[in-house]
């Protein structure tokens, strides 16, 4: 079992979902990315997220609300390459929690998807989720992740059809990566009311865990979307903290933290 698949399981046999956490590689910089990485393993108090998602910043995040947006520019801008993603899966590895990056296909394709493979295995690294390849146009991918042992994570819509949903189960490896709502990420009022029955939808194909993303802003809607969930991301609520910091030419990671605690607390109380 892959260590990101064991973190969700161990948060299940605490009764309760795990926390997933994601941040861009590179900002504010390089350097003080790896440090909100490491902020978020611990929150104030040690309990920080169970799982790290690592985002690699990329010229035309089509699914990216405007937080992720403005961060992953700013990183392009300051000169993050992909190199620096590996660094961070080494600093998050360091402490203990698990990590997967999260990245758009071109990347992959431009380093070279079994040298990808590789170094990300090298770096500590459990897999990849990747929002806009399809297991349809996979295989290289397939193939590499198995010789390397590492996690394929797809996502699934509330739009899918059960047999998207059923060739898509088959592909993943690890878990599944529901998104609980049409469109680009960003943190919401509300959560989506699709995303229940779509979890449904998934468990009726497979046994791998799911987690749940896309507007989780708050412990509140962390709760509520644990209660059905095997895993709670959030990515923006995160990363609008690193966007007052930098307004605020801040460096302290207090209000980070947190939100994490306040997150934490929510997937704690979800059941």
């Amino acid at each position: 079992m892959s260590s990101s698949a064991q973190a969700i399981l161990t948060a299940r046999t605490q009764n309760r979902a795990a926390l997933v956490g994601y941040l861009p590689v590179g900002y504010p910089d390089v350097a003080g990315s790896f440090d909100a990485l490491r902020a978020i393993t611990e929150g104030s108090d040690g309990t920080g997220v169970d799982l790290v998602e690592i985002g690699a910043p990329y010229s035309d995040p089509v699914m990216d609300g405007l937080a992720i947006q403005h961060a992953a520019t700013r990183a392009l801008e300051r000169g993050v390459r992909t190199a620096d993603v590996f660094r961070a899966v080494e600093a998050v590895t360091a402490t203990g929690t698990p990590a997967v990056v999260m990245t758009y296909w071109n990347l992959v394709e431009h380093y070279g998807v079994e040298r990808y493979a590789r170094d990300l295995a090298s770096a500590g690294g459990s897999g990849l989720i990747t929002p806009d390849l399809t297991p349809d146009d996979a295989e290289p991918w397939i193939a590499a992740s198995e010789q390397h042992d590492l996690d394929r994570i797809f996502l699934i819509a509330p739009s899918s059809t059960d047999e998207r949903i059923a060739l898509t189960t088959r592909a993943c490896r690890g878990w599944v990566y529901a998104t609980a709502v049409m469109g680009v990420t960003g943190a919401r009022q509300q959560t989506s009311s699709a995303a229940p029955d779509l979890v449904a939808r998934i468990r009726a194909q497979s046994d791998l865990p799911v987690g749940v993303g896309l507007g989780v802003s708050n412990g509140d809607q962390a709760a509520e979307i644990g209660a059905y969930a095997d895993a709670v991301i959030v990515g923006s609520a995160l990363v609008k903290e690193l966007i007052d910091n930098e307004r605020t030419g801040s460096s302290d990671l207090s209000g980070l933290r947190a939100v994490v605690d306040d997150l934490a607390a929510g997937v704690r109380r979800a059941r």
